[in-house]
């Protein structure tokens, strides 16, 4: 199977305040990992801010997800057309997640 960029499910919106790849609402990281911790679905790629992170334009997508229990996952990889990231159990979870 072969993939570009357009292939993979964009981060549509990101409400983590704290996060040093945030900015106004827009993620800016190449591409974000969700955990995989049981009950958890942590955004794995959250940096604290102090350190700057990501680039000045770009459309982030999901890179991984490790959730196999999500309905949006197949073969580690998201097939929801977009994820929204924002606070929940952690500073950055998945809002998107849905229990497959």
């Amino acid at each position: 199977m072969s993939m570009t960029l357009d292939d993979l499910s964009r981060i549509s919106e990101c409400s983590v305040a704290g996060c040093s790849y945030n900015d106004h609402s827009h993620c800016h990281a190449a591409a974000v990992t969700i955990g995989k911790d049981a009950g958890d679905v942590e955004c794995a790629t959250f940096v604290p801010l102090g350190t700057k992170g990501g680039l000045d334009k770009v459309v982030t997508h999901v890179g991984a997800c490790k959730r196999a229990d999500c309905v949006h996952n197949e073969s580690l990889e998201c097939t929801a057309a977009a994820v929204r990231i924002g606070p929940g159990a952690d500073a950055a979870d998945c809002l998107t997640f849905a229990q497959a």
